[in-house]
């Protein structure tokens, strides 16, 4: 299974707010954004996301999001290599995505195309 890193994902309170920070302060430019919900900043070979309360799947932990063709092969390959689901596959508003742990307890997001 290939995959590649989609974003990195970080939890906010309130991702306008949020959004100015990061694009005044430390100078990431907008993507996308999906009102309340979600915005994507160009971090440059990798996408910085902004997780409003709805879009906080990994909880209130910063976490990293793998982008794979295909997220049930994905998970099985996790799980068969010791990682943990916490969310199964589900779909979301622009993606099929599912919260998984490596072994050490560490949460990721796997993520792929709605089919």
């Amino acid at each position: 299974m290939e995959a590649k890193i989609g974003n990195v994902l970080y939890p906010v309170e309130d991702v306008e707010k949020a959004i100015a920070f990061y694009n005044v302060a430390v100078g990431l430019p907008l993507k996308f954004q999906d009102g309340a919900r979600f915005a994507a900043l160009d971090g440059g070979s990798t996408t910085f996301a902004l997780a409003g309360a709805e879009e906080q799947v990994a909880g209130r932990a910063a976490a990293v999001s793998f982008k794979v063709p295909d997220v049930a092969a994905a998970v099985r390959e996790i799980e068969a290599a010791g990682g943990v689901v916490v969310a199964p596959a589900a779909e979301g508003p622009h993606e099929v995505r599912a919260v998984v742990q490596d072994p050490w307890g560490n949460a990721f997001i796997v993520y792929g195309p709605k089919k």
